[in-house]
């Protein structure tokens, strides 16, 4: 009894902590239908007081392909995350079709940006349960036209129960590159303006990248796309690459024309190529 009554006084705390990002008192409606982005002077302060980023701008045009790159602790992550409203610029704002995100709703804001992350969060339901999660509603037809989509359909219709198949805690039973399949069905159907992966195949074997690679180009398609990426080769088709370094950015270009200037991009390139990092 003590032990439980403990454990209760702990969860009940946690529900009454203060949430660090709040929404405005009266937020507005998200009307996006592009998709341009756009970082005006943006500056962030971790709590503990270290400065990250300073006065940093950057726009992504409507339907750009956009790979962020850079070492551990470059940047690349915060930048997504002050995208998503995880947390709130110190200074400066974001933008999505002019409007600023800070005057929006999280969950509204979130509503109109597809998500795939590195390890995608799945429920102990079944897998039309787990696409449909990114649109509660949608038909029987749907969800399976999006797995088509996302190279998934195959793998779950070899399934003795299909999509009636309940996946396990964290989707224990689906391999790594089905559970990441699972996740570009959902971002499919969730149909959003803006897209955002973070290091969405790092944990992948070369065949299962190969399939979700095909996918992903499939998904690109007509979105404002944004990429975290370690493993370079995944990226070298993006529109545009975007090297940050110790929360500056340093280079903006395409493969071709970041190799040539043999800076920061260039010298990553080369030593996964060449099978090390310096």
């Amino acid at each position: 009894m003590v032990t439980a009554i403990t454990d209760a006084d702990e969860m009940v705390q946690i529900f009454e902590q203060d949430l660090d990002v709040q929404d405005c008192s009266e937020p507005q409606k998200a009307r996006f239908s592009k998709g341009h982005v756009v970082f005006d002077k943006v500056s962030f302060t971790y709590e503990n007081g270290r400065k990250l980023f300073s006065s940093i701008s950057l726009d992504i045009k409507a339907g750009e392909r956009v790979a962020l790159v850079g070492h551990s602790g470059a940047g690349k992550s915060t930048a997504l995350k002050l995208l998503l409203r995880f947390a709130d610029v110190s200074k400066g704002a974001i933008f999505i079709d002019e409007q600023n995100i800070a005057r929006l709703a999280q969950d509204d804001l979130r509503q109109n940006i597809a998500y795939v992350p590195q390890e995608p969060v799945l429920f102990h339901r079944s897998l039309r349960d787990n696409i449909a999660y990114a649109k509660p509603r949608a038909t029987a037809r749907e969800i399976e036209d999006a797995a088509r989509m996302a190279r998934a359909h195959e793998f779950i219709e070899s399934l003795p129960q299909g999509y009636k198949t309940l996946v396990g805690e964290r989707g224990i039973k689906l391999s790594g590159g089905e559970r990441q399949r699972v996740a570009i069905a959902r971002a499919m159907l969730k149909d959003a303006p803006v897209l955002v992966m973070d290091e969405a195949t790092s944990s992948l074997d070369s065949i299962s990248e190969g399939k979700i690679q095909a996918a992903f180009e499939d998904l690109m398609q007509g979105r404002t796309t944004i990429v975290i990426a370690h493993r370079l080769s995944t990226i070298r088709r993006m529109d545009r690459i975007i090297v940050f370094d110790e929360g500056k950015i340093t280079e903006d270009g395409d493969h071709e024309a970041l190799l040539s200037l043999g800076g920061t991009y260039a010298a990553l390139w080369h030593s996964q190529v060449g099978g090390f990092i310096n």
